[in-house]
């Protein structure tokens, strides 16, 4: 059975799927190959259930539920860090201003769960969209008063001139006491309840793997890097593949449900949905 497995061009997601990608594991005979696509991409994909597994935005997940399950693992949860805000260090934003003094911001989509955290935190903001790699650019030009960063940029803000305004993973912890949940891996719901499992399964053997193989998968995922760093790279792995990630566990389905919860109660949700894990 062929079994498309849809990611981000991303180190994280590399790194975690380093022992599928290079045959290092025992995959029951499936045959997986892999889609490489930004997140806010594969969320629009998930829309229509174009892969029996995918990547998503955990504020996606409402508007496929239909479709797709959660996995409890393979998740990009951040215990007090997350995307952040950014502006050029000499801006008066920069300097301190309040959340509903943050002018026009730069985000990379409306379906990512950095954008409903930006919209818990100052729902009324003026926001538009960019691909994730251009916000930076966006902020420097001085088209956007500020920019919502997420992935490598979380690290490597200072070094193109900018400054962080906030970090909404720590505004999220002080809110709430719970880490912020960004992205997910769901499997898709006609596969049936064994298929989903033994999914499932392979998902979370493959993060063990390159935990317990740290460097060949940290060489594997520098060829996704962009540019960065080993150090850096190295450390946004480490950010973004935790125990969480090994599995979501209670206080990780906790914050998935309040994340949610608070979205729909603000209306930034408009999709009725149940939140169910696959419990594999």
């Amino acid at each position: 059975m062929k079994i498309r497995i849809a990611h981000s061009p991303d180190s994280d997601d590399a790194f975690m799927f380093y022992g599928l990608a290079k045959g290092k594991l025992d995959t029951g005979g499936l045959e997986v190959s892999h889609v490489l696509k930004d997140i806010e991409s594969l969320n629009r994909d998930a829309l229509e259930g174009a892969y029996e597994v995918t990547a998503c935005s955990f504020h996606a997940y409402p508007y496929i539920a239909d479709k797709y399950a959660l996995m409890p693992c393979g998740g990009s949860i951040g215990d007090g860090y997350g995307p952040i805000l950014v502006a050029p260090t000499a801006s008066k934003i920069a300097g301190g201003a309040g959340a509903k003094d943050l002018g026009r911001v730069a985000i990379p989509g409306t379906m990512t769960s950095a954008y409903l955290a930006l919209r818990l935190y100052a729902p009324e903001i003026d926001t538009y969209v960019v691909p994730f790699d251009a916000v930076f650019d966006e902020v420097l030009s001085g088209r956007a008063d500020c920019g919502l960063v997420i992935h490598e940029g979380q690290l490597t803000y200072g070094g193109e001139g900018l400054r962080k305004i906030v970090d909404l993973g720590e505004w999220w912890l002080k809110d709430t006491g719970l880490p912020l949940p960004m992205g997910g891996n769901a499997v898709r719901r006609d596969l049936g309840p064994e298929m989903m499992k033994q999914l499932t399964r392979l998902v979370r053997d493959t993060v063990k793997f390159s935990l317990a193989h740290r460097e060949a998968a940290l060489e594997y995922a520098m060829t996704f890097a962009r540019g960065m760093q080993t150090g850096i790279a190295d450390r946004f792995v480490g950010m973004w593949v935790n125990d969480f990630t090994i599995e979501t566990g209670e206080r990780g389905r906790e914050a998935v449900r309040t994340f949610l919860r608070r979205g729909r109660e603000a209306g930034v949700i408009t999709q009725d949905f149940n939140l169910d894990f696959v419990e594999a």
